[in-house]
């Protein structure tokens, strides 16, 4: 079986859109200190990005999740591989994340860092997969809404290949 990627999202277009959502999140947050929480390992390179367009005080950790494993289907089990390194207690946490497909993961977060006693708690995500939801959770910073077809590139791995790609692509199978 070959395997080919199509563009989905031009690298180009991806950076606009995070320079745009860097613009929102510094006005929302005002001169509020903030807490971008990276969900790895598939946001890593949105958030590197993301960071360097957020004009605030804020400092970075970063948070292990696994529901995929090698497949292109979630298990539906949200497991916790890497835990934050400082507590949230009283702080503005921004979660960030690749894709919001079924949404069990962002509502499991969400849940999670609900009882560590946050000021607030938001999502912004790279992409969101509508038809893919299996629980409602809501984006507060979107950078993309896309059909559901399994997408690579800038950050989103299958079986940890094509993450370093500098655009989202569709992987096709022959």
């Amino acid at each position: 079986m070959s395997e080919r990627l199509v563009e989905m999202l031009s690298a180009e277009d991806i950076q606009a859109r995070v320079k745009e959502l860097g613009a929102e999140i510094t006005q929302a947050y005002k001169d509020k200190p903030l807490v971008l929480v990276v969900v790895l390992k598939g946001s890593f390179i949105f958030a590197a990005d993301l960071c360097r367009h957020i004009d605030l005080p804020l400092r970075v950790d970063f948070l292990g999740v696994r529901s995929y494993g090698e497949g292109t289907e979630t298990s539906g089990v949200v497991q916790i591989t890497q835990d934050l390194s400082k507590p949230i207690a009283g702080e503005h946490v921004l979660i960030v994340e690749d894709i919001v497909d079924t949404g069990l993961t962002i509502a499991h977060l969400m849940d999670l860092f609900r009882t560590r006693g946050p000021k607030s708690v938001n999502v912004c995500a790279l992409l969101h997969k509508p038809a893919r939801a299996r629980v409602s959770v809501k984006v507060d910073y979107l950078g993309f809404t896309i059909e559901d077809k399994f997408v690579v590139g800038y950050g989103l791995d299958f079986a940890e290949r094509h993450r370093n790609l500098p655009y989202i692509g569709i992987v096709e199978r022959d």
